[in-house]
Protein backbone atom coordinates (compact mmCIF):
# COMPACT_ATOMS: atom_id res chain seq x y z
CA UNK A 1 0.00 0.00 0.00
CA UNK A 2 1.06 3.71 -0.51
CA UNK A 3 2.15 5.12 2.69
CA UNK A 4 0.61 8.35 1.77
CA UNK A 5 -2.76 6.08 1.41
CA UNK A 6 -2.34 4.09 4.66
CA UNK A 7 -4.49 3.95 6.88
CA UNK A 8 -1.39 4.34 9.54
CA UNK A 9 -2.32 6.80 12.30
CA UNK A 10 -6.26 6.71 11.73
CA UNK A 11 -7.42 4.60 14.37
CA UNK A 12 -5.34 5.30 17.53
CA UNK A 13 -4.51 8.61 18.91
CA UNK A 14 -1.92 8.02 21.92
CA UNK A 15 -3.14 9.07 25.12
CA UNK A 16 -6.89 9.69 24.59
CA UNK A 17 -9.65 7.98 24.87
CA UNK A 18 -11.66 6.58 21.42
CA UNK A 19 -14.49 8.74 20.71
CA UNK A 20 -16.56 7.75 17.35
CA UNK A 21 -17.37 10.49 14.62
CA UNK A 22 -21.39 10.51 14.83
CA UNK A 23 -22.00 13.01 11.74
CA UNK A 24 -23.19 11.66 9.22
CA UNK A 25 -25.50 12.42 5.95
CA UNK A 26 -28.65 12.19 7.51
CA UNK A 27 -31.26 12.57 4.68
CA UNK A 28 -33.87 9.83 5.06
CA UNK A 29 -35.56 8.12 1.96
CA UNK A 30 -39.38 7.89 3.02
CA UNK A 31 -42.74 7.00 1.68
CA UNK A 32 -44.30 10.63 2.91
CA UNK A 33 -42.40 13.91 1.39
CA UNK A 34 -43.27 17.00 2.92
CA UNK A 35 -44.15 20.86 1.15
CA UNK A 36 -40.69 21.70 1.94
CA UNK A 37 -38.45 18.79 1.02
CA UNK A 38 -37.38 17.91 5.27
CA UNK A 39 -38.65 16.22 8.01
CA UNK A 40 -39.48 18.11 11.57
CA UNK A 41 -36.03 17.50 11.99
CA UNK A 42 -34.56 19.65 9.26
CA UNK A 43 -33.39 16.42 6.98
CA UNK A 44 -33.85 16.16 3.61
CA UNK A 45 -36.22 13.77 2.29
CA UNK A 46 -35.91 11.44 -0.44
CA UNK A 47 -38.94 9.94 -2.09
CA UNK A 48 -39.02 5.84 -2.24
CA UNK A 49 -38.83 3.97 -5.22
CA UNK A 50 -37.57 0.77 -6.72
CA UNK A 51 -34.36 0.78 -8.71
CA UNK A 52 -33.52 4.25 -7.83
CA UNK A 53 -31.42 3.55 -5.18
CA UNK A 54 -28.29 1.41 -4.78
CA UNK A 55 -27.32 -0.15 -1.00
CA UNK A 56 -23.36 0.06 -0.45
CA UNK A 57 -21.89 -2.34 1.77
CA UNK A 58 -18.78 -4.73 3.07
CA UNK A 59 -18.96 -7.78 4.35
CA UNK A 60 -16.24 -6.67 7.00
CA UNK A 61 -18.64 -4.02 8.74
CA UNK A 62 -20.70 -4.63 11.36
CA UNK A 63 -22.68 -1.52 10.90
CA UNK A 64 -23.13 -2.44 6.95
CA UNK A 65 -24.08 -5.78 7.86
CA UNK A 66 -27.05 -4.33 9.56
CA UNK A 67 -28.37 -2.99 6.27
CA UNK A 68 -27.77 -6.19 4.87
CA UNK A 69 -29.31 -8.25 7.51
CA UNK A 70 -32.44 -5.97 7.27
CA UNK A 71 -32.61 -5.80 3.58
CA UNK A 72 -32.54 -9.63 3.38
CA UNK A 73 -35.52 -9.92 6.25
CA UNK A 74 -37.60 -7.59 4.69
CA UNK A 75 -37.13 -9.11 1.32
CA UNK A 76 -36.17 -5.47 -0.27
CA UNK A 77 -33.42 -7.18 -2.56
CA UNK A 78 -35.82 -6.86 -5.97
CA UNK A 79 -36.17 -3.18 -4.71
CA UNK A 80 -32.67 -1.78 -3.32
CA UNK A 81 -29.96 -3.09 -5.34
CA UNK A 82 -26.69 -4.40 -3.30
CA UNK A 83 -22.95 -3.48 -3.83
CA UNK A 84 -20.16 -4.94 -2.12
CA UNK A 85 -16.78 -3.66 -1.46
CA UNK A 86 -14.13 -5.21 -0.80
CA UNK A 87 -12.83 -6.13 2.72
CA UNK A 88 -9.93 -4.08 2.86
CA UNK A 89 -9.22 -0.29 2.15
CA UNK A 90 -6.85 2.90 2.27
CA UNK A 91 -7.45 6.40 3.19
CA UNK A 92 -9.42 6.83 0.04
CA UNK A 93 -12.39 4.46 1.53
CA UNK A 94 -14.26 1.52 0.22
CA UNK A 95 -13.02 0.47 -3.32
CA UNK A 96 -14.64 -2.61 -5.55
CA UNK A 97 -11.86 -4.41 -5.91
CA UNK A 98 -13.66 -7.81 -5.76
CA UNK A 99 -15.74 -6.88 -9.06
CA UNK A 100 -13.82 -8.87 -11.67
CA UNK A 101 -12.90 -4.73 -13.63
CA UNK A 102 -12.50 -2.94 -10.13
CA UNK A 103 -15.56 -0.87 -10.50
CA UNK A 104 -18.69 -1.17 -9.11
CA UNK A 105 -21.05 -2.78 -11.81
CA UNK A 106 -23.96 -0.33 -11.48
CA UNK A 107 -22.45 2.57 -10.42
CA UNK A 108 -19.22 2.39 -12.53
CA UNK A 109 -16.84 3.73 -9.71
CA UNK A 110 -13.39 1.99 -8.03
CA UNK A 111 -14.20 3.63 -4.63
CA UNK A 112 -17.28 4.42 -2.85
CA UNK A 113 -15.69 7.93 -1.85
CA UNK A 114 -16.39 8.85 -5.48
CA UNK A 115 -20.06 8.80 -4.57
CA UNK A 116 -19.40 11.12 -1.62
CA UNK A 117 -17.29 13.38 -4.10
CA UNK A 118 -19.87 13.58 -6.88
CA UNK A 119 -22.51 15.29 -4.27
CA UNK A 120 -19.78 17.14 -1.69
CA UNK A 121 -16.64 17.42 -3.86
CA UNK A 122 -15.40 18.90 -0.26
CA UNK A 123 -16.67 16.04 2.00
CA UNK A 124 -14.64 16.73 5.43
CA UNK A 125 -15.58 13.42 7.06
CA UNK A 126 -14.70 9.59 6.73
CA UNK A 127 -16.15 7.60 4.11
CA UNK A 128 -18.22 4.55 5.35
CA UNK A 129 -20.66 1.94 4.44
CA UNK A 130 -23.56 1.22 4.66
CA UNK A 131 -24.17 4.25 2.01
CA UNK A 132 -27.06 4.49 -0.19
CA UNK A 133 -26.51 5.88 -3.60
CA UNK A 134 -28.89 7.30 -6.20
CA UNK A 135 -28.19 5.02 -8.91
CA UNK A 136 -28.87 7.66 -11.63
CA UNK A 137 -26.87 10.76 -10.42
CA UNK A 138 -24.22 8.65 -8.87
CA UNK A 139 -24.29 10.60 -5.56
CA UNK A 140 -24.71 8.89 -2.14
CA UNK A 141 -28.08 9.62 -0.51
CA UNK A 142 -27.36 8.79 3.35
CA UNK A 143 -24.85 7.13 5.31
CA UNK A 144 -27.19 7.14 8.18
CA UNK A 145 -26.71 3.72 9.07
CA UNK A 146 -29.16 3.59 12.72
CA UNK A 147 -32.04 5.48 10.23
CA UNK A 148 -31.29 3.23 7.54
CA UNK A 149 -32.30 0.43 9.16
CA UNK A 150 -35.20 2.11 10.59
CA UNK A 151 -36.65 3.22 7.78
CA UNK A 152 -36.09 -0.07 5.62
CA UNK A 153 -38.98 -1.11 7.98
CA UNK A 154 -41.46 1.47 7.93
CA UNK A 155 -40.74 3.32 4.61
CA UNK A 156 -40.15 0.67 2.63
CA UNK A 157 -43.42 -1.31 3.37
CA UNK A 158 -44.97 -1.42 -0.23
CA UNK A 159 -41.81 -3.26 -1.23
CA UNK A 160 -41.52 -5.68 1.52
CA UNK A 161 -41.81 -9.41 0.90
CA UNK A 162 -45.17 -10.86 1.44
CA UNK A 163 -44.99 -12.03 5.35
CA UNK A 164 -41.86 -9.79 6.05
CA UNK A 165 -41.74 -9.63 9.78
CA UNK A 166 -41.99 -6.75 12.06
CA UNK A 167 -38.76 -5.14 13.00
CA UNK A 168 -39.84 -1.79 15.04
CA UNK A 169 -43.07 -2.49 15.81
CA UNK A 170 -45.10 0.29 17.30
CA UNK A 171 -45.88 -0.66 20.52
CA UNK A 172 -42.32 -1.82 21.17
CA UNK A 173 -40.27 0.97 20.32
CA UNK A 174 -39.59 2.75 23.63
CA UNK A 175 -38.33 -0.79 24.38
CA UNK A 176 -35.96 -1.23 21.40
CA UNK A 177 -34.64 2.27 21.34
CA UNK A 178 -34.07 1.87 25.14
CA UNK A 179 -32.12 -1.80 24.70
CA UNK A 180 -30.65 0.21 20.89
CA UNK A 181 -29.24 3.07 23.22
CA UNK A 182 -27.45 1.38 25.47
CA UNK A 183 -25.70 -1.90 23.58
CA UNK A 184 -24.72 0.87 20.94
CA UNK A 185 -22.88 2.80 23.96
CA UNK A 186 -21.12 -0.08 25.55
CA UNK A 187 -20.85 -3.34 23.44
CA UNK A 188 -21.49 -2.07 19.28
CA UNK A 189 -19.21 0.99 20.10
CA UNK A 190 -17.86 -0.47 23.53
CA UNK A 191 -15.27 -3.02 21.41
CA UNK A 192 -14.01 -0.43 19.67
CA UNK A 193 -13.12 1.76 22.81
CA UNK A 194 -10.90 -1.23 23.67
CA UNK A 195 -9.54 -1.40 20.41
CA UNK A 196 -9.06 1.90 19.76
CA UNK A 197 -7.73 2.96 23.03
CA UNK A 198 -4.79 5.09 23.28
CA UNK A 199 -4.10 4.90 27.11
CA UNK A 200 -4.42 2.01 29.59
CA UNK A 201 -6.54 3.93 31.69
CA UNK A 202 -9.53 4.53 28.59
CA UNK A 203 -8.88 0.73 27.45
CA UNK A 204 -9.80 -0.50 31.28
CA UNK A 205 -12.71 1.82 31.42
CA UNK A 206 -14.27 0.79 28.31
CA UNK A 207 -13.11 -2.90 29.24
CA UNK A 208 -15.34 -3.00 31.94
CA UNK A 209 -18.50 -1.37 31.00
CA UNK A 210 -18.68 -3.67 27.62
CA UNK A 211 -18.08 -6.87 30.30
CA UNK A 212 -20.78 -5.30 32.70
CA UNK A 213 -23.16 -4.80 29.55
CA UNK A 214 -22.56 -8.38 28.13
CA UNK A 215 -23.40 -9.66 32.07
CA UNK A 216 -26.74 -8.11 32.01
CA UNK A 217 -27.32 -8.99 28.53
CA UNK A 218 -26.72 -12.81 29.74
CA UNK A 219 -28.86 -12.00 32.29
CA UNK A 220 -31.71 -10.73 30.21
CA UNK A 221 -31.39 -13.39 27.49
CA UNK A 222 -31.11 -16.09 30.07
CA UNK A 223 -35.18 -15.79 30.32
CA UNK A 224 -36.15 -14.85 27.03
CA UNK A 225 -35.33 -15.73 23.56
CA UNK A 226 -35.36 -12.37 21.94
CA UNK A 227 -34.07 -9.11 23.59
CA UNK A 228 -37.60 -7.46 23.09
CA UNK A 229 -40.89 -9.38 23.29
CA UNK A 230 -41.23 -12.69 21.52
CA UNK A 231 -39.69 -11.49 18.16
CA UNK A 232 -36.83 -10.67 16.26
CA UNK A 233 -36.74 -7.17 16.34
CA UNK A 234 -34.28 -4.24 15.39
CA UNK A 235 -32.38 -4.70 18.18
CA UNK A 236 -31.46 -8.41 17.28
CA UNK A 237 -29.72 -7.28 14.38
CA UNK A 238 -27.91 -4.80 16.08
CA UNK A 239 -26.52 -6.85 18.64
CA UNK A 240 -25.93 -10.09 16.61
CA UNK A 241 -23.17 -7.97 14.48
CA UNK A 242 -21.18 -7.63 16.83
CA UNK A 243 -21.27 -10.85 18.76
CA UNK A 244 -20.92 -12.77 15.43
CA UNK A 245 -17.53 -10.84 14.95
CA UNK A 246 -16.62 -11.48 18.65
CA UNK A 247 -14.29 -14.02 18.89
CA UNK A 248 -12.64 -13.98 15.07
CA UNK A 249 -11.71 -10.64 15.58
CA UNK A 250 -12.86 -8.02 18.89
CA UNK A 251 -11.64 -11.26 21.65
CA UNK A 252 -7.51 -10.69 20.48
CA UNK A 253 -7.71 -7.82 17.92
CA UNK A 254 -9.35 -5.36 20.11
CA UNK A 255 -8.01 -6.97 23.45
CA UNK A 256 -11.44 -7.63 24.60
CA UNK A 257 -10.28 -10.98 26.58
CA UNK A 258 -12.15 -11.66 29.30
CA UNK A 259 -13.73 -14.34 28.09
CA UNK A 260 -14.51 -15.34 24.49
CA UNK A 261 -18.00 -15.20 23.14
CA UNK A 262 -18.00 -19.21 22.98
CA UNK A 263 -17.12 -19.37 26.91
CA UNK A 264 -20.87 -17.35 27.72
CA UNK A 265 -23.17 -19.54 27.52
CA UNK A 266 -26.45 -17.77 26.88
CA UNK A 267 -24.90 -15.23 24.71
CA UNK A 268 -23.27 -18.22 22.57
CA UNK A 269 -26.45 -20.08 22.47
CA UNK A 270 -28.14 -16.62 21.53
CA UNK A 271 -25.93 -15.78 18.87
CA UNK A 272 -26.13 -19.39 17.02
CA UNK A 273 -29.65 -19.40 17.44
CA UNK A 274 -29.64 -16.02 15.04
CA UNK A 275 -26.81 -17.24 13.56
CA UNK A 276 -28.78 -20.04 11.90
CA UNK A 277 -32.18 -18.31 11.50
CA UNK A 278 -32.56 -17.22 7.58
CA UNK A 279 -30.85 -13.49 6.84
CA UNK A 280 -28.46 -13.99 9.31
CA UNK A 281 -25.69 -16.56 9.18
CA UNK A 282 -26.03 -16.26 5.17
CA UNK A 283 -24.59 -12.74 5.57
CA UNK A 284 -21.48 -13.72 7.07
CA UNK A 285 -18.33 -13.67 5.22
CA UNK A 286 -15.86 -14.66 8.17
CA UNK A 287 -12.84 -14.82 5.78
CA UNK A 288 -13.70 -10.82 5.10
CA UNK A 289 -14.41 -9.99 8.82
CA UNK A 290 -11.16 -10.95 9.68
CA UNK A 291 -9.05 -9.37 6.96
CA UNK A 292 -10.54 -6.40 7.04
CA UNK A 293 -9.73 -5.48 10.21
CA UNK A 294 -6.48 -7.41 10.61
CA UNK A 295 -5.00 -5.91 7.25
CA UNK A 296 -6.92 -1.88 7.85
CA UNK A 297 -5.61 -1.64 11.30
CA UNK A 298 -2.33 -1.29 10.82
CA UNK A 299 -2.56 0.68 13.96
CA UNK A 300 -3.01 -2.47 16.15
CA UNK A 301 -1.53 -5.01 13.49
CA UNK A 302 1.35 -3.71 11.61
CA UNK A 303 2.15 -7.21 10.23
CA UNK A 304 -1.42 -7.61 8.56
CA UNK A 305 -1.54 -11.21 9.39
CA UNK A 306 -4.44 -12.07 9.39
CA UNK A 307 -5.12 -15.39 11.89
CA UNK A 308 -5.90 -18.26 10.58
CA UNK A 309 -8.57 -19.33 13.33
CA UNK A 310 -10.91 -19.21 15.18
CA UNK A 311 -12.97 -22.79 13.78
CA UNK A 312 -16.37 -21.39 12.67
CA UNK A 313 -18.02 -24.58 12.31
CA UNK A 314 -19.46 -24.18 15.89
CA UNK A 315 -21.44 -22.08 14.68
CA UNK A 316 -24.00 -24.37 13.51
CA UNK A 317 -24.33 -26.23 16.37
CA UNK A 318 -27.64 -26.47 18.02
CA UNK A 319 -28.39 -23.44 19.83
CA UNK A 320 -31.18 -25.40 22.12
CA UNK A 321 -33.16 -21.36 22.56
CA UNK A 322 -36.01 -22.94 21.41
CA UNK A 323 -37.19 -23.55 24.76
CA UNK A 324 -37.39 -19.58 25.42
CA UNK A 325 -40.66 -20.26 23.08
CA UNK A 326 -40.77 -17.38 21.05
CA UNK A 327 -41.52 -16.54 16.84
CA UNK A 328 -38.69 -15.76 15.35
CA UNK A 329 -40.56 -13.85 12.68
CA UNK A 330 -44.12 -13.60 14.47
CA UNK A 331 -46.78 -13.75 12.08
CA UNK A 332 -44.66 -13.66 9.15
CA UNK A 333 -42.16 -16.23 7.26
CA UNK A 334 -38.42 -16.83 6.65
CA UNK A 335 -36.74 -15.04 3.70
CA UNK A 336 -35.79 -16.96 1.05
CA UNK A 337 -32.52 -18.00 0.29
CA UNK A 338 -30.27 -14.87 -0.84
CA UNK A 339 -29.60 -14.16 -4.69
CA UNK A 340 -27.02 -16.09 -6.00
CA UNK A 341 -24.47 -13.30 -6.46
CA UNK A 342 -24.84 -12.22 -2.86
CA UNK A 343 -24.20 -15.75 -1.48
CA UNK A 344 -21.26 -16.14 1.24
CA UNK A 345 -18.99 -19.17 1.60
CA UNK A 346 -20.42 -22.16 3.59
CA UNK A 347 -18.56 -23.07 6.67
CA UNK A 348 -18.54 -26.72 6.22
Amino acid sequence: MNDDLSTAGSYVTAGSEFTRDTNYIDDRITAFTTESGRDAEGRLLWPVESDRYRLIVARGCPWANRAVISRRLLGLENAISLGIAGPVHDKRSWSFDLDPDGLDPVLRIPRLQDAFLARFPDYPRGITVPALVEVSSGQVVTNDYPQITIDFALEWTAFHREGAPQLYPEHLRAEIDEINSVVFSDVNNGVYRCGFAGSQKSYERAYRTLFDRLDWLTERLSTRRYLVGDTITEADIRLFTTLVRFDAVYHGHFKTNRQKLTEMPVLWAYARDLFQTPGFGDTIDFEQIKQHYYIVHTDLNPTQIVPVGPDATGWLEPSGREIRGGRPFGDGTPPPPPPAAERVPDLV
